[in-house]
This record gives C-alpha cells, sequence and structure tokens, in this order.
C-alpha cells in the first residue's frame, strides 16, 4: 500500500492513499461471491448466477461495498504506522475504484501536535483576600426586607411617588406617517382593566407618573404624552399618545421592621444577629467560591498560553456547541422558549470563538500533564459526580448513567474529572499571590 503523508497546517493533515489492484481485485472476487449466493435474478436460480452477470448487474453495489470495506482499514493502517491520533472522523474525498485498478483516495483529517506544557511545577497564581463589608451584608438584609415588603389601602390621600397604583387605563396612539401596516392613518386604542402601575417604575413612559401625583381613588384623567424619537419602544418614538384613566385603589409599600420579629418569620432564626450571622457565611462562602474560580482562571489562561498553533476547528466548533447547549438548557430551565427569542445564533457562536478557542488550548495542555503526571479519575469519582447530578435533576443516578451511556457522556464525564484533578494538582504547587 502506497501511502503519502502530508502536513496541509499544524494541525491538519492529508493521507494520501493508494491500494493495490490485486488487493481491490480480491475484494472484488469476495463481495461478488457473496452477491452471487443472495442474488435474485431472472432465469437464474438462486446462488447459480455466474459471477460475470453479478459483476455487471450490480457493478456500482459492489464497487462500493469494496471501497467500504478497504477504506476504513487502510486508513487505520495508516494512522498506526505514523503514531498519529486524529481527533475528529477522517473526511474521505476523491475516491477512485476500478476493477483491475489500484483503488485510491485522499483522507482528510485534524489531530494534535505534540504539546510541550514548559515547566508547571512554579506556577503562580493570583488570589483575592476574601472579605465581606458590614454595608454588603446590610444591603442583603435590605433585599431581604423588599421581598417581604406588604402593600396597604390609602383611602385618606392622593398619589405619592412609590406608591402602587391600580387603574383602568385606555391608551390612543397617533398613527406613523408611512405605517406599512396601518395605511388608513386611524390611530389605535387598547385597554387595560385593572392594571397595577409602581409610581417612579423605570418601565413608566415619560412625564406619566406626574400627571397621576395627586389624584385620588375613584378619580378620571384624560392626558398627552409625547415620546421623544429617541424613546427605547420603537413604534412609540415620535408620537403623541392620549391616556385615559380611572384610578381604582392606591396602596403604599410597607416595609416590615428590620427585627428579631422579621427574622424568626424568615424561619430558623431565633433573633436578627442570627440571621445576620447567616447571611454574613453566605456572603463569605460566595466571596470564597469567586476567588477559588478566578484563580482557576488564571490558572487556565496561563496554560492556553502555552499553545502556540491555532486548535483544530472540529475541537473548536465542539466546545462552541456545548456553549450553545449549555446556554439553551439554562434559558429552559427559566422557561424560556430558546426558538421564540430574538437572538442570532450565528452571531451567538462567533462570539464564543476567543473563549472556547482559550478553553480548547487549556484543556489539551490539561491532558497531557495528566498523562505525564499519570492523574485519573476514578470509577468513585464518576459515580459520586453522576449522584450528584442525579440529586440536582431529581431523577435516580441508574437513570443517569444509562442516558450517559447511551450518548457516550461517560468518557466526557471522565476526561472532564480528569482535568479537574489536574487543576487541583497544579494549584497544590502553585505559589499564591493574595490581592485586595
Amino acid at each position: 500500500m502506497k501511502i503519502d503523508f502530508i502536513d496541509v497546517s499544524d494541525t491538519r493533515k492529508n493521507l494520501v492513499v493508494e491500494i493495490p489492484s490485486q488487493v481491490v481485485d480480491a475484494e472484488i472476487d469476495k463481495i461478488s461471491r457473496d452477491y452471487s449466493r443472495a442474488a435474485r435474478v431472472p432465469g437464474f436460480r438462486p446462488g447459480k448466477v455466474p459471477a460475470k452477470v453479478v459483476r455487471q448487474r450490480f457493478r456500482d453495489q459492489i464497487l462500493h461495498d469494496v471501497a467500504h470495506g478497504l477504506i476504513p482499514r487502510a486508513v487505520d493502517e495508516a494512522l498506526r504506522e505514523r503514531g498519529v491520533e486524529p481527533v475528529n472522523t477522517p473526511d474521505i474525498r476523491d475516491v477512485v475504484v476500478e476493477e483491475g485498478q489500484p483503488l485510491k483516495f485522499t483522507a482528510t483529517f485534524e489531530t494534535v501536535p505534540p504539546i510541550d506544557p514548559g515547566d508547571y511545577s512554579h506556577l503562580t497564581v493570583r488570589r483575592k483576600l476574601v472579605t465581606v463589608p458590614d454595608a454588603a451584608v446590610e444591603d442583603a438584609l435590605n433585599k431581604l426586607r423588599d421581598r417581604a415588603a406588604r402593600y396597604e389601602t390609602i383611602e385618606d390621600r392622593g398619589i405619592q411617588h412609590g406608591d402602587s397604583v391600580v387603574m383602568d387605563l385606555k391608551r390612543t396612539a397617533e398613527a406613523k406617517a408611512d405605517d406599512p401596516e396601518n395605511p388608513t392613518g386611524e390611530p389605535h386604542t387598547d385597554r387595560h382593566d385593572n392594571v397595577t402601575v409602581d409610581i417612579g417604575g423605570h418601565a413608566n413612559p415619560p412625564g406619566f407618573d406626574e400627571e397621576l401625583i395627586g389624584l385620588s381613588s375613584g378619580e378620571h384623567k384624560i392626558f398627552h404624552i409625547h415620546y421623544p424619537p429617541d424613546y427605547t419602544v420603537q413604534e412609540l418614538a415620535g408620537t403623541d399618545v392620549e391616556y385615559d384613566v380611572t384610578i381604582k385603589a392606591i396602596r403604599k409599600r410597607v416595609l416590615p421592621e428590620l427585627d428579631d420579629e422579621f427574622a424568626k418569620d424568615l424561619g430558623q432564626f431565633d433573633s436578627l444577629d442570627a440571621l445576620r450571622s447567616r447571611v454574613q457565611g453566605d456572603l463569605e462562602h460566595e466571596a470564597t467560591h469567586e476567588a477559588e474560580r478566578e484563580s482557576r482562571g488564571d490558572l487556565l489562561r496561563q496554560l492556553a498560553g502555552r499553545v502556540e498553533f491555532d486548535v483544530p476547528s472540529s475541537l473548536l466548533d465542539r466546545e462552541i456547541d456545548r456553549r450553545v447547549e449549555e446556554f439553551v438548557r439554562r434559558l429552559i430551565e427559566q422557561q424560556i422558549d430558546p426558538m421564540r427569542t430574538n437572538i442570532n445564533w450565528e452571531e451567538f457562536r462567533e462570539r464564543q470563538k476567543e473563549a472556547a478557542a482559550e478553553a480548547v488550548r487549556s484543556a489539551l495542555v490539561l491532558d497531557e500533564i495528566a498523562r505525564r503526571e499519570a492523574i485519573t479519575a476514578s470509577e468513585q469519582d464518576v459515580e459520586e459526580e453522576i449522584e450528584r447530578y442525579a440529586e440536582r435533576s431529581g431523577r435516580t443516578p441508574a437513570a443517569v448513567r444509562a442516558r450517559l451511556d447511551k450518548e457516550g457522556g461517560l468518557a466526557r464525564l471522565h476526561s472532564g474529572l480528569r482535568r479537574e484533578r489536574t487543576v487541583e494538582f497544579l494549584l497544590s504547587r502553585a505559589t499564591t499571590i493574595r490581592e485586595p
């Protein structure tokens, strides 16, 4: 077998292969005999069709089967001889197969060049000092108060800033010039009953709140608002809108006192001090986790910088796919239909390229270090990770493992855990610089 190995780039290779004609003819004979035993040809008894007739009648199918049988074996043999491991399935093209002729084809694939991770025994990573200021604790407590706020109906005064107002609202908007959806130029009116409007809310139209200040429950008012040309809602920008409102109720937002009773109402706390201590601990835990995440990111960026070649496109596409799938999963968890968003998915993928390439480079270096240091993930590590995922997803560990096994995810899980162990190994040996 004749093989030409061509370096297209650091990561892209071509194999130009020529399989001798005698090997091809032997395969044709073998497959033709198989066809002869199974072929049903009018005028011949089953299993008695002459080889010449079979080769003529089933020529294209036989040559296809010959190529399908010989090419994968030839590629595997060529890769083993070269000691090359592709990261994607080779793309087979320019196939030429004829009886009495050598079988010729070109296989294109990507591979990862040898990686030198350099000296990783003296890495330096930055680590932020974990501090939680008192102001952050008070801010968190005040957010808890905000979520526990209640509303009281107000009867003895007019609307003030900060009130929540229930109203019937009719809005009549003038037609925009040259609007293809409204060629007649008729004003558009919509009505909403018992809507709640927070006075001072960011989404309120410009000047809307001022028109309502001082109105009492039961009052009715008609007023006009001009939307500026640069208004964020394009349909309203530059238009005049008439509002017809009837005030149904005025409610005042009342915050609970930040005291022991408030803490007890939240549950599991005997006093405000106990709640404050819990909030402090939670914030410290979050800050510690964030500091660890940043240190890990610092380490991975350093490792990625040690890869000087462009990463294989197949690995890059795989990482981008993973990021898109993760983003879609988060949308679904928030009960958002990804297909109903205004996301340009091609642009979204393009924006992932730089970060994805860095992630691939760091993963390649981690894999090489893991090989050199004989770092592995045990079966117990895999089982524990499956159990954690099962707990988060509300499924049984057996169901999670079965799905991973079906989708080929166990190998990815094992590889990911091995990389995590390698990161832990490197961080344990790195010099940490504390930063404020």
